[in-house]
């Protein structure tokens, strides 16, 4: 099994933003760029932005509720002490 990832995507302009979980992110990745995902098919939401990838899926899952939790404004600063210019990063992942 390859190890959990929590992920957040956002659309071109990062207006709109989407966190989830996944073991496979280059596969989830691409399911949300094909329209797979009605949320983020809806919104043009398939830029990746933000990954951290955990140990076990119970404490992925854990990290992905307390983000969603959170307000856009402090996801947002997240993603901007990680990736400040806000760059596609999924070039980086392992396939």
């Amino acid at each position: 099994m390859r190890q959990p990832v929590v992920y957040i995507l956002a659309s071109a302009t990062g207006r709109a933003i989407y966190v989830g979980v996944t073991t496979d992110l280059a596969r989830r990745l691409e399911e949300h760029r094909l329209g797979r995902v009605i949320h983020t098919t809806k919104y043009k939401i398939n830029k990746l932005i933000y990954f951290e990838p955990f140990e076990t899926a119970p404490d992925a899952i854990e990290r992905e509720k307390q983000l969603k939790s959170w307000s856009r404004g402090k996801k947002i600063a997240l993603i901007n002490r990680s990736n400040p210019d806000w760059r596609d990063l999924s070039g980086e992942i392992d396939s």
